[in-house]
C-alpha cells in the first residue's frame, strides 16, 4: 500500500507538471486503496475477492477555462500525454467565470489534524472468513431462519492526496472493516429477508460477529406473516437504519450547486425554521475514527464542526468555491473531490441530534402508525419536495408495535415532513449520516 507521502508526491508532481505546460493553475487529487472482502454461505466458503486501484485526477486551469482529466496509467509517457490533454481540452472549453481553486488565504496550513482514521487494515483471508461464518452461523441459529444469502467479512485501507499550484498539499490514510449477514426466514413464498452490517474505521471498534448475526436472524423472524395496512393519514415511525435517509434528502437540498441552479425546495430557507425548535443537526468532520471523517476538504480548506442546523433554524448551505463565488459567499469546507471532475460537495459525520423522549414513550403516544424498517424506491422530488416512497415494516396500535406489514407507501412533503418531525433520545453513531428513532406525524400511508 502506498504511503501518504508518495501520494502527496504524485500529487505535487502532476500540478507541476501542468504549470510547467501552460496551465495558469492546476489542482490534484491522488488516492489509492487496497481491498479483500470473504463472502461464504449456508457454512461454506463463496469468494474471496481482492482489488487495489490508484487514480490520479488532475484539474487545470487556462484564463478560465478549465478542464479535468484522470488516469490510472503513472508512467512518464502517459503523464506528459494526460497533462497536454488536458490543457488542450481546457483551451477548447467555455468560459466559466465562478469556476477556479479555493481563496488562498483559505487554505488549511499547520499539522493536520491526528483523527486516527487508519489502524494499517491488513488482514488475513482466513480471519475474515472466520468471522463471516461466525456471523452467518448466529443469524441461522435464529429460530425461524430457514435459508441464507450469506455473511461477509472486509477489511481495507485507501490513502488520498491533494496539491494545488497555489501552495497546499496535504494526504491521509483510512482503513476500513466491515461484517454483514442476510438470511430468510419462513418458507416459499412466504420468506422474508432481512439483513445487519457494521462497518468502522479500526477492528476493534467492530460489533462482534455472533451480535450482527443475531441481529439479521432477529429481523429477518420479525418481519413473518405480515398483515396488510389500510390506507390513511397516521404517524410514521422511522427505525434509525433507514431514518437517516431523511437527512440525506436534506443535504441534496442545500448543497450550493442546487441552491444556484435554483433547484431546491429549499431555495429560500436559510436562515429560517425548517425544523421544530428543539431539531439541531451536526456536521463533525473531525470526529475521531469517523467513517466520514477528514482533515481538509477537498480544495484544501480546514473543516471544523458545524451545525447544519440549530434551533430548527437552517444555518448555512454546503458551499464549494464554485458555488460560493456564484451565490457571493464564502466556501464552508463541504468541497469533495474524486479522481476526475470539478469538486462537488458533501457533509462528513452527520448527525439528528437526540431529542428528549425515549424511544418507547415516542411510540407508545401513537394510537394507530407505522414503525419503518425499510425503504424501497426513490419517490423524491429535490425541486418540489413531494416524498413518496414503499416501505415495509410494523404497524403500531395503541401504543405498541404489533404485526409485521409490507408493500405499502409512506408519502408527504419534505417542508412538512421536516416541521412535523420529532427525534427520540436513543442516538448512536454507527452510520456516515446517523439519527434516533424519529416520528414524523400526518404521512399518508396506502397499502400496495
Amino acid at each position: 500500500m502506498k504511503t501518504i507521502e508518495y501520494a502527496c508526491a504524485r500529487a505535487q508532481d502532476i500540478v507541476a507538471r501542468a504549470q510547467a505546460a501552460g496551465a495558469d493553475a492546476a489542482d490534484a487529487v491522488y488516492g489509492a486503496d487496497t481491498s479483500t472482502d470473504v463472502s461464504v454461505r449456508l457454512g461454506k466458503l463463496e469468494d474471496v475477492g481482492r482489488s487495489e486501484s490508484a487514480e490520479l485526477g488532475l484539474r487545470v486551469f487556462v484564463g478560465r477555462r478549465n478542464a479535468s482529466v484522470s488516469t490510472s496509467d503513472f508512467s512518464d509517457t502517459a503523464l506528459a500525454n494526460l497533462v497536454e490533454r488536458a490543457i488542450a481540452m481546457a483551451r477548447e472549453a467555455p468560459e466559466d467565470e465562478w469556476a477556479g481553486l479555493a481563496p488562498q488565504d483559505r487554505l488549511m496550513t499547520g499539522p493536520m489534524p491526528a483523527l486516527d482514521l487508519d489502524d494499517g487494515g491488513d488482514i488475513a483471508p482466513e480471519a475474515l472468513k472466520a468471522r463471516a461464518l461466525e456471523a452467518e452461523d448466529a443469524a441461522r441459529a435464529v429460530p425461524g431462519v430457514t435459508n441464507s444469502e450469506g455473511g461477509s467479512a472486509s477489511v481495507g485501507r485507501g490513502v488520498t492526496a491533494l496539491a494545488t499550484s497555489h501552495g497546499f498539499v496535504g494526504g491521509y490514510a483510512a482503513s476500513s472493516h466491515g461484517i454483514s449477514a442476510s438470511v430468510l426466514a419462513g418458507a416459499g413464498s412466504a420468506m422474508e429477508r432481512d439483513y445487519a452490517y457494521h462497518s468502522a474505521r479500526h477492528f476493534e471498534d467492530l460489533d462482534a460477529p455472533a451480535i450482527i448475526g443475531r441481529r439479521a436472524g432477529e429481523r429477518a423472524v420479525a418481519r413473518m406473516n405480515p398483515a396488510r395496512i389500510d390506507s390513511g393519514a397516521m404517524s410514521v415511525v422511522f427505525d434509525s437504519r433507514v431514518g437517516n435517509s431523511l437527512l440525506g434528502h436534506l443535504l441534496g437540498a442545500i448543497a450550493g450547486a442546487a441552491i444556484a441552479r435554483g433547484t431546491s425546495f429549499l431555495l429560500d430557507a436559510l436562515g429560517t425554521q425548517i425544523f421544530g425548535a428543539d431539531v439541531a443537526v451536526m456536521d463533525e468532520p473531525l470526529h475521531r475514527r469517523g467513517l466520514r471523517s477528514r482533515p481538509f476538504d477537498g480544495e484544501g480548506l480546514p473543516v471544523a464542526a458545524r451545525a447544519l442546523v440549530s434551533g430548527g433554524v437552517l444555518q448555512t448551505w454546503l458551499l464549494d468555491s464554485a458555488s460560493a463565488r456564484q451565490l457571493g459567499m464564502a466556501p464552508t469546507g463541504h468541497a469533495a473531490r474524486g479522481g476526475a471532475g470539478a469538486p462537488g460537495v458533501s457533509a462528513s459525520n452527520l448527525a439528528l441530534q437526540p431529542g428528549t423522549v425515549s424511544r418507547d414513550a415516542l411510540i407508545g403516544g401513537i394510537k394507530r402508525g407505522v414503525y419503518v424498517t425499510e425503504l424501497i424506491g426513490m419517490g423524491v422530488n429535490g425541486v418540489t419536495g413531494d416524498y413518496s416512497r414503499g416501505a415495509s415494516g410494523f404497524l403500531i396500535e395503541d401504543g405498541a408495535i404489533a404485526a409485521a406489514v409490507s408493500e405499502f407507501t409512506i408519502a408527504g412533503n419534505l417542508r412538512d415532513m421536516f416541521r412535523a418531525l420529532v427525534p427520540a433520545d436513543d442516538l448512536v453513531l454507527r452510520y456516515g449520516i446517523n439519527v434516533p428513532t424519529v416520528l414524523v406525524e400526518g404521512m399518508t400511508v396506502a397499502s400496495g
